[in-house]
């Protein structure tokens, strides 16, 4: 009898490092709906850091998560490295993009989870503008934090996928 309930506990314990976690914080939910015909420009975040370590190509990953996500609800999606964050909105030409999105990547913790049980972990905000008002209509962050038990394949960047989808769903429907 122990003994199952041995086994049931480590069971408990261990499927519970088997996933991933997230914390949304919507700070500002749009009045209305994005509009599916109009077009997407998301500028490219600078790279994230952790401590003296900059992890090259996290601003890229990122973009490019934001990227497919919004794809997944309109046809014109555009990243651009010209511009940076809300001085895009100067330069964009409102009759292709309706909005502009600034994501920013706030913390990256890139960690050797498998052998140090220490997790990674990201911070990332997304603030959606009407490119045609430059007023700011979606603003949220979200944090991810890797499973514990990751078998050595897990990166920060594999936490973004499923919290931007899920927001960016929000602002269509």
């Amino acid at each position: 009898m122990n003994r199952n309930l041995v086994m049931f506990g480590t069971a408990i314990i261990f499927l519970s490092g088997c996933s991933s976690s997230f914390k949304h914080n919507e700070f500002q939910s749009p009045e209305v709906k994005l509009d599916q015909n109009k077009g997407v420009l998301i500028s490219t975040p600078e790279n994230g850091w952790y401590d003296e370590t900059e992890y090259r190509n996290s601003g890229r990953m990122t973009a490019n998560a934001v990227r497919s996500a919004f794809s997944k609800n309109t046809s014109k999606v555009t990243i651009t490295t010209d511009c940076k964050g809300k001085d895009c909105l100067e330069s964009i030409d409102t009759n292709v993009y309706g909005y502009f999105v600034q994501p920013i990547i706030l913390h990256w913790e890139d960690r050797a989870t498998e052998w140090s049980g220490k997790s990674d972990k990201i911070e990332i905000q997304i603030i959606t503008y009407d490119s045609k008002t430059q007023k700011e209509i979606g603003n949220t962050t979200y944090t991810g934090k890797s499973k514990w038990l990751t078998f050595g394949g897990d990166h920060p960047q594999d936490l973004l996928e499923e919290p931007t989808h899920k927001y960016v769903e929000s602002l269509y429907k």
